[in-house]
């Protein structure tokens, strides 16, 4: 495990720039998986995410003369801002290498905090490749998203922060990408009060530290895929694996449908912005993956900085998850009134309307016959249940898109 010592040092050195970030009890979580639920808002940290704390903490470690010759990190996205705010701080040069597909607000995001960005390889494991081969030639320091000591101490002051303002807790849920977020703050927990579970959330997108964990060594991926792109990770450190083998009591994963509800479900009740890596754990306790009945429960949400081209889409998958959108196929008799006696329907089962498609000249159709593509907002899954079956009463044909 990190050394208690290490963490400690981390947070004096951290109080000149962190945010002591809230933690606040959700009252409609809570009510939800009948127990007590406290978010640590992460999200709201400087540059929008905890991975300022691991960066800044590694960068003030380093000599005079390290820092002279500068830095290199690989990210795509929190901890190249992390990085970037840190060395801006102590005036250092800073390389981030990236992707090539980066959204460009990332991009923009590393430059405007003083960094120079390279764009190099198709995904994260080339940009990181190129990073390190980089630091070896110029001979500048390698920051490492997760595989390193300071920074691990640095995710650690977490930990440190909630048992500060809570030390009632039964357990904590950390969302598991390299997992050094999760190495830093099981570490203090398990050497501070050992009583508290720590338990990892993972992406069934991403399962190589989940599948690590069951099989106690490294196991790397092929690839990985999920929206949760912050803890889309392909390869296992064996560095993080082992402290999480001797401090992490449980890992959990969770689909996407799951973590994009849970997106949903924080903006909508906790009016919160939260990055798909960030509301793992909100994810899993919504969906039962684990059991917070009658305990104190902190949940991280670790991030918000989520791609607004990419919120609408994961906004549409929460609201499918939650029944509340669905899109219909309907085939109807193409004479007038057909469509009027279709609307009607939806319209006595107050289900509104977001969105239709009328096609009479499809090839695939019977003469006479016509086909309506229908989005709907609906009240959940049993008034869901209710309009198909009203549809199917009054003789519609229909199938559902999704």
């Amino acid at each position: 495990m990190i050394n208690l010592t290490d963490i400690l040092n981390s947070h004096e050195r951290l109080k000149q720039v962190v945010l002591k970030t809230p933690l606040a009890l959700a009252p409609k979580l809570s009510k939800k998986v009948d127990g007590n639920v406290y978010l640590k808002k992460e999200n709201l940290q400087l540059t929008g995410s905890f991975k300022l704390r691991g960066a800044f903490s590694k960068i003030s470690n380093l000599t005079d003369e390290e820092l002279k010759k500068g830095v290199i990190a690989a990210s795509a996205g929190n901890h190249a801002q992390g990085v970037a705010f840190s060395a801006s701080f102590y005036k250092t040069p800073s390389i981030i290498v990236m992707p090539e597909n980066t959204p460009l607000t990332k991009v923009k995001g590393a430059r405007d905090l003083g960094s120079t960005v390279i764009l190099k390889g198709n995904n994260y494991d080339e940009a990181y490749a190129y990073a390190k081969q980089y630091s070896i030639e110029k001979d500048i320091t390698f920051v490492h998203p997760f595989s390193d000591y300071h920074v691990m101490a640095g995710q650690g002051t977490i930990a440190l922060e909630i048992l500060q303002e809570l030390d009632t807790i039964d357990q904590i849920v950390v969302p598991i990408g390299g997992g050094g977020l999760i190495c830093g703050i099981a570490s203090y927990i398990k050497q501070v009060k050992p009583s508290i579970k720590v338990i990892g959330v993972t992406a069934v997108g991403a399962p190589a530290m989940n599948q690590s964990f069951k099989n106690k060594k490294p196991i790397d991926t092929l690839s990985v895929r999920t929206i949760a792109d912050g803890i889309a990770v392909r390869d296992t450190s064996p560095i993080t694996l082992d402290i999480i083998l001797s401090s992490v009591d449980e890992i959990v994963e969770v689909e996407d449908e799951e973590i994009a509800n849970a997106i949903l479900f924080l903006l909508e009740n906790q009016k919160l912005v939260v990055e798909g890596a960030g509301a793992v754990g909100v994810a899993a306790l919504l969906h039962e993956k684990i059991d917070a009945i009658g305990k104190n429960t902190v949940a991280l949400l670790s991030g918000g900085n989520i791609d607004v081209t990419m919120l609408s889409v994961i906004i549409e998958k929460g609201l499918l998850k939650s029944y509340r959108k669905m899109k219909l196929s309907v085939t109807l008799i193409d004479k007038p009134g057909s469509l009027m006696h279709l609307t009607e329907i939806f319209r006595e089962l107050s289900a509104n309307i977001v969105q239709i498609g009328y096609d009479r000249t499809s090839v695939n159709l019977s003469f006479g016959d016509a086909n309506i593509t229908i989005a709907i907002e609906t009240k959940g899954k049993e008034h869901q249940e209710e309009i198909k079956d009203r549809l199917k009463k009054n003789g519609f044909a229909y199938e559902v898109l999704y």
